[in-house]
């Protein structure tokens, strides 16, 4: 990301926000700038799989019972990141990224973490693994 970019929003929007810079695009492109969050694991900061992080101006938005999800260690994957994988093409695509975030993806996030976390398991746990790795080496 380039200097002051969370000033211009906090969503990734489209292949070629302006907010990132070239190196940014090859490091996203790979998921590898989520490499860092490995120290959080080896920390116990994270976990694998669990909620990814959301920042706080859409937690806040968050109702009581979907503050629930909070109570757990997010993660560097899950249900949520493997549908909205392409989550940046999908708001580029609309007229209102920050209202389709909230009224549309935002809501379906939450239910994916909300099913995972009903029921958590290694076997789920490593199916979201696999699931991701696909995702990432396009196999």
């Amino acid at each position: 990301m380039r200097s002051n970019a969370e000033l211009l929003g906090q969503l990734t929007i489209g292949a070629r926000d302006p907010r990132i810079t070239k190196v940014g695009y090859f490091l996203r492109k790979f998921k590898l700038d989520e490499f860092p969050q490995f120290i959080n694991v080896i920390k116990g900061d994270m976990s694998i799989v669990g909620p990814r992080p959301e920042v706080p101006f859409y937690v806040n938005m968050y109702n009581a019972s979907q503050q629930k999800i909070l109570e757990y260690k997010p993660g560097i994957t899950d249900y949520a990141s493997l549908a909205y994988f392409h989550e940046n093409e999908i708001l580029a695509n609309s007229t209102d990224p920050k209202q389709t975030y909230i009224e549309e993806i935002l809501p379906a996030k939450i239910a994916l973490n909300q099913r995972y976390l009903s029921n958590p398991g290694l076997w789920k746990d490593l199916k979201i693994i696999w699931l991701t790795a696909k995702k990432i080496f396009g196999l």
